[in-house]
């Protein structure tokens, strides 16, 4: 079947009441018949579904827990200290967000988060990081807590591990749009990633459904993202199309994969990018580290021939990734 066939087939298809779960124990299987069957299973999630969760992902819980320490120690600094890294003073939105600073849904009130974020470092930093050449609208550099020196380490070892991991869905996906497994390679050349700490009080009180801990939006401006949520903690919900919200809990041992606005304008949306909303309710505070994972900055994203036809002409303008994260971070921020 085409990719268009099951695009069209999804379509009239029932809404998804559950959220799919891949084992990926054999992606680094030498079988292409077992690495095929297994970006079968992903072609299915991401034309139905939009969201899946992986097994067997390869991230160390040590390394987890690792950063959740340091994530937690962050967010307990005071308020002044914090706003040092303001990152309205970025222009290319790295630092902290203070609660109700952004919008993912612009007809919210705010979000009812606070979030710290970063992109591409080697942990041994240099000064000429050639990953970071080519990043364009999105140049410049990392920040980071002077008074918190044992921060940066821990965060940047998970980042680097979800990237690796990042890398090892990359080919799984193209055999998935029906492309060679090197398809992304020479798109993903600079780990054009961005990860985020968050931390969500408790949201006690009268209910206000315009203020909640991440209002709903697809806007996710990667291709992917790859999301640690807390355990025991229900937060992460998804909307199917007979705008049903199902919930996404957090699972033992997997990490949560949405895919982003990146592929639905490379798949034409053949590959959906579902709506999504973080409401925390649980009277308890909530983290959770998602990484946001896209082509390099100055990729344009073009859609794939096999997503296009007479019947599905091209949805989206043709822009660079770069320009793309831009336009949607200074939607979500308001800078």
């Amino acid at each position: 079947m085409s990719l268009l066939q099951a695009a069209h087939q999804a379509e009239s298809a029932e809404a998804f009441k559950h959220i799919p779960i891949i084992d990926l124990k054999d992606v680094d299987s030498p079988d292409p018949k077992t690495r095929k069957a297994l970006a079968d299973a992903v072609r299915d999630a991401s034309i139905n579904v939009g969201f899946l969760y992986v097994k067997n992902h390869g991230i160390p819980e040590e390394t987890i827990q690792s950063a959740l320490s340091a994530t937690k120690e962050f967010f307990s600094l005071p308020l002044d200290k914090k706003m040092e890294l303001d990152m309205r003073k970025t222009s290319n939105f790295k630092g902290y967000n203070p609660i109700l600073s952004s919008a993912n849904n612009p007809l919210d009130r705010g979000d009812l988060h606070e979030g710290f974020e970063f992109g591409w470092e080697e942990i041994n930093a240099r000064d000429n990081d050639e990953k970071r050449a080519n990043d364009g609208a999105m140049a410049g550099a990392n920040v980071w807590p002077a008074d918190l020196p044992g921060f940066r380490e821990p965060v940047l070892t998970y980042y680097h591990a979800a990237v690796n991991l990042g890398r090892k869905l990359f080919p799984l996906f193209a055999l998935a749009l029906n492309l060679p497994e090197n398809f992304f390679d020479d798109k993903t050349k600079n780990a054009a990633a961005l990860m985020r700490v968050l931390h969500y009080p408790p949201q006690t009180g009268p209910v206000d459904d315009r203020v909640i801990g991440i209002g709903a939006h697809t806007e996710d401006p990667q291709c992917f993202t790859i999301l640690w949520q807390e355990p025991g903690i229900q937060a992460l919900q998804v909307l199917n199309k007979q705008n049903q919200w199902i919930d996404a809990p957090p699972i033992p041992g997997t990490l949560v994969v949405n895919l982003g606005d990146q592929f639905a304008r490379w798949t034409n949306d053949v590959f959906k990018s579902t709506v999504h909303r973080v409401i925390n309710r649980s009277g308890v505070r909530r983290y959770s580290i998602p990484l946001f994972f896209g082509t390099d900055y100055d990729v344009k994203l073009e859609p794939i021939p096999s997503c296009v036809s007479p019947e599905r002409p091209p949805k989206y303008e043709v822009v660079t990734a770069g320009d793309y994260v831009k336009e949607r971070l200074k939607a979500t921020y308001g800078h």
